[in-house]
């Protein structure tokens, strides 16, 4: 019992504390990607293209066995968090650049009309905007990064799934303890999606 209680908490807390990170770094990026300087711009575009195009079990794996060939040592936990939060970025990045977007041109032309900076503009009046567009598929990304966490496993961290393949191997009923397994992330991932809902309504 105290094995699934941790390959929960883990879970809980890797997804919970990657999604924070990631929209943070994501945030940062999108910024990037939208700036009028062209060096910016590219460096946005070269970190979504890097991260996005490379599987995160790749990720995992070169971050738990390659950083610590160059001096950077962390425990198994946080090691996964960095991987996931930094693949996870770059597609929170994307879509809140979509958002950004999808806010009238006229926005910001008025903005800029009444002497607001680049910056001020962009704070109070186009990102407060995209924000109500950008729920949804935000909340998408959440629920995807819930599941992906399941890779932490691969590499060591015990997760739920790795929780289960330790238990299954004791009690050899892998149907009961994997559908367990499933209906844990699929509670998970119908609380995200509620959550958006919730929060989508309130900012509509």
């Amino acid at each position: 019992m105290s094995l699934v209680l941790e390959g929960f908490l883990n879970t809980v807390a890797l997804t919970l504390l990657s999604f924070c990170a990631a929209l943070l770094v994501g945030l940062v990026v999108a910024v990037l990607r939208i700036v009028p300087v062209p060096l910016l711009r590219g460096v946005g575009a070269v970190y979504v293209e890097v991260w996005r195009n490379i599987p995160l079990l790749a990720w995992l794996v070169l971050f738990v066995f390659g950083l610590p060939e160059v001096g950077v040592k962390m425990p198994l936990f946080w090691t996964a968090f960095t991987a996931i939060a930094l693949y996870e970025a770059a597609f929170v990045a994307e879509a809140l650049r979509s958002g950004v977007n999808s806010v009238a041109a006229g926005q910001g032309e008025a903005a800029r009309a009444l002497g607001l900076s680049f910056r001020q503009s962009l704070w109070h009046v186009i990102l407060p905007q995209a924000g109500r567009r950008v729920v949804q598929p935000l909340a998408n990304i959440a629920i995807a990064l819930t599941m992906a966490t399941a890779l932490a496993g691969v590499v060591g961290v015990v997760d739920m799934t790795r929780a289960a393949q330790r238990i299954n191997l004791e009690l050899a009923q892998p149907l009961l303890v994997f559908t367990g397994v499933g209906l844990c992330y699929l509670v998970m991932a119908a609380g995200i999606g509620f959550g958006a809902r919730v929060l989508e309504r309130r900012l509509a």
